[in-house]
């Protein structure tokens, strides 16, 4: 009685329609400060037939329905159940914009995350194969989004293969059935992966606008199409899939259309290829055709050839015949002529050899007498010029103990040992002091005696 309308705010779960009419569910609040899947509070509620109609009204106009997952904030009643012993809440609004806020503001936040990771293009940058026949399909199984998808492949007549993994596409579990489908189907070899959904409220579709949808698209290794049903909005999912059409209908037609281009392509290429054939065919028949005419023609002039050749032959042999004889006539002649010319001519390069042998001999016993004549010169000026000859001329030449010549009275150090050698043997000496060289002393070391 105390509160006789308050405003509360949690998640929808466990949807309970009666056959009355009227709606039953529990309002869930999930983890501390609303995050995680742990129920940190929970309360039991209901909206009577009346207030249920009106309300599903109002939430149509916003393009909601209350769906499980959703995050909605009601004005209700808190009232007690004395039969039941339950406390439970009695919703009589559903606030429109509380769920489209907290929608949107995920939206964002979702966006901003894909972007800082780099997965928004991801998807769309992989290449759609140009003939893509094995499609993976993640749907629920038999719905009418299922069932608009395969008719329209179906009615191509053109042999597509459909590998279906069901998921729930609304409520709580969509979102992590949707994300193990998607990598299920395309571990499967497929050649791309179409997530489908029928039409329905912009909170229905709230699941995919999750992250973890997204991320499963994003990072998958082959392209994701999206047909989700909705024509106003684009949910996350559409904006990170490699292509987003409005529906399933026009998922495949686009698949259709790419077989028939490639088909189209196909077609092409064979009429261009049988083209350019019958071309080349063409042209090499008449090429063909003029070959055989020289060909003929050249066998014509063969056969003439051959007959004029055969009469040269004849001819040849007839000439040969006597050109051999004549020819064996000037071989004996000149074979005579020959045994008679050569004793003359080796006898006369006997002699020119024996004369240039002559030549040589003498040129080679002048020179040799130039070059003894030369030495002999050579050797007198070296006789002159020996170090004994000086020395016994009266010069001498002295050193240090320790080898060095002397060749200034300044190299001479006090107490230092000498040795001075003479044209008959060495002399040593010891150096007493500094002293004044005397005049006519040789620099280069040699000093009169």
């Amino acid at each position: 009685e105390a509160f006789p309308g308050v405003w509360v705010a949690g998640e929808v779960q466990r949807l309970r329609p009666s056959r009355n009419g009227h709606l039953f569910f529990e309002l869930v609040e999930k983890g501390e400060g609303g995050s995680g899947d742990q129920i940190a509070g929970k309360l039991e509620a209901v909206i009577w037939r009346t207030d249920l109609q009106r309300l599903q009204r109002e939430l149509r106009r916003s393009g909601q329905s209350l769906v499980e997952g959703m995050a909605v904030r009601c004005l209700a009643a808190v009232e007690f159940y004395p039969p039941g012993g339950r406390l439970q809440l009695t919703v009589r609004e559903i606030d429109p914009l509380f769920t489209l806020g907290l929608l949107a503001r995920r939206r964002q936040e979702t966006l901003a995350a894909l972007a800082a990771a780099g997965l928004l293009e991801r998807n769309r940058m992989l290449a759609l194969p140009p003939l893509p026949l094995r499609v993976g399909l993640v749907t629920s199984q038999d719905s009418a989004a299922f069932h608009d998808f395969l008719g329209g492949l179906r009615e191509s007549g053109y042999g597509f293969q459909v590998l279906l993994v069901h998921a729930a596409v609304q409520g709580a579990p969509a979102e992590r059935e949707v994300a193990s489908a998607l990598r299920a189907v395309a571990a499967l070899g497929v050649d791309c992966v179409v997530l489908v959904r029928g039409g329905g409220a912009r909170s229905d579709l709230a699941a995919f606008d999750s992250r973890r949808i997204a991320e499963a698209i994003a990072t998958l290794s082959v392209p994701v199409l999206t047909g989700l049903g909705h024509e106003i909005d684009r949910s996350v999912a559409d904006l990170v899939a490699h292509t987003a059409l409005k529906t399933p209908t026009m998922v495949a037609e686009f698949l259709v259309r790419r077989v028939e281009e490639a088909e189209r392509r196909v077609v092409e290429a064979a009429r261009r290829l049988t083209h350019g054939a019958l071309e080349r065919l063409g042209a090499d028949s008449q090429a063909l055709g003029r070959a055989e005419e020289r060909l003929l023609r050249a066998a014509a002039v063969l056969v003439a050839e051959r007959a004029r050749l055969d009469e040269a032959a004849r001819l040849l042999v007839a000439v040969a015949g006597k050109g051999l004889a004549r020819g064996d006539d000037r071989l004996r002649r000149n074979a005579w002529a020959l045994a008679a010319a050569a004793p003359r001519t080796l006898q006369r390069r006997r002699r020119a050899r024996r004369a240039l042998g002559e030549r040589l001999v003498r040129a080679g016993r002048a020179e040799l007498r130039g070059v003894a004549e030369r030495c002999a010169g050579l050797e007198r000026v070296t006789a002159q010029l020996a170090p004994e000859r000086v020395l016994a001329r009266g010069f001498s030449i002295t050193r240090t103990a320790a080898g060095p010549l002397l060749r200034r009275v300044s190299e001479a150090l006090a107490g230092e040992r000498l040795l001075t050698s003479l044209a008959d043997g060495t002399v040593a000496s010891r150096v007493e002091g500094p002293a004044a060289p005397p005049a006519g002393s040789d620099e280069r070391g040699a000093s009169p005696r």
